[in-house]
Order: C-alpha cells, then structure tokens, then sequence
C-alpha cells in the first residue's frame, strides 16, 4: 500500500510518501515540500500545490492520502487561507480516485513519539534513526507530512479499513 501523508500551507506544504506492507515494514519512499514565494497570490499558490499534488499521484500512485485535520486559530484570514490549500489538495486527490483521510497533529505525533508531542526537529530525529534515512534528507517542514502517513498506517491494520470512517474527508 502507499501512501500520500500531506501537511497542507499556502507557502510551504509537506508532503511525504511510505510504502507500507504492515506496521511493522514501512519505507519512506519520498518527502519533500511544495514552495510557493511569499509575494505569489493565493490563487497561484493554489494552482501550484494543485500541480504538485498531481505530480506525485502520477508518479507514486498512492492508494491514500492522509492530510492534516483543519485547525482553528486565533487569527480566522490563517484558518482561511489554510482552508483554501486543503481544498485544493483534496480536489486534486479526489479526481484522481484518492481516498483522503485527516488526523490531528497531536494524533499523527502520536504515531512517531508515543506522546503526541514533539518539536518538528525532534521527529525529523526519530524519523531519520527510525527509518535510517539521513537527517538532512528530511526536510523540517516534510516531518509531519511523514508523522501523517505512519500514522493512517497504524490506524488501518489496527483499526481496518472499514472503521476509519470517522476520518474520511
């Protein structure tokens, strides 16, 4: 199974891809970020990751995608524009048949430190020692996108497939 983890921003979205054949035999395949410039209008941004999104779904193939939970913060233009990219994302993945889940990131951390804790250098840490992969391989703004896709791996070999409803977007 592969999955798409994605941690969805206007300017700087994760992404990662793992191969999964159980909880116990994961593989990071890909990870990395989608850059957008800070002067670019939202629109091009969104046409970007829309892009981007695209670009891995035809090279990867990915059976799901496991985004970010939308969050809520003070300032509601954020949650706004945050809106705006996951749309986006989720549109893309949709045409292309790609179920999409979401967790929250307490719920993804969860999945790497066993506390729902942790700065993003500290589970770049854990993923590179876990996974054997170098430390400046992972990109700090991949390590959730990577957290998200372990994460829906847990939860469908040990919940199953068909219990994750409540995750669906």
């Amino acid at each position: 199974m592969i999955i798409l983890g994605i941690d969805p921003a206007i300017r700087c979205t994760g992404y990662s891809v793992i191969e999964v054949k159980n909880v116990s035999s994961i593989r990071i395949l890909d990870c990395g970020v989608i850059k957008n410039k800070p002067k670019d209008l939202h629109s091009e941004c969104l046409r970007r990751l829309s892009g981007g999104i695209n670009e891995l779904v035809h090279h990867f193939s990915p059976d799901y995608a496991s985004l970010e939970e939308a969050f809520y913060g003070k300032n509601i233009k954020t949650s706004m524009v945050l809106s705006l990219a996951r749309g986006a994302i989720i549109a893309r993945l949709a045409e292309h048949g790609v179920s999409c889940y979401q967790y929250s990131p307490k719920t993804a951390k969860k999945s790497i430190t066993g506390s729902g804790r942790g700065s993003k250098e500290q589970i770049a840490t854990l993923i590179a020692s876990i996974y054997n992969l170098n430390i400046n391989d992972v990109p700090l703004d991949a390590t959730d996108a990577i957290a998200l896709g372990i994460c829906h791996a847990n939860f469908y070999f040990s919940l199953g497939p068909e219990n994750l409803t409540e995750y669906l977007i």
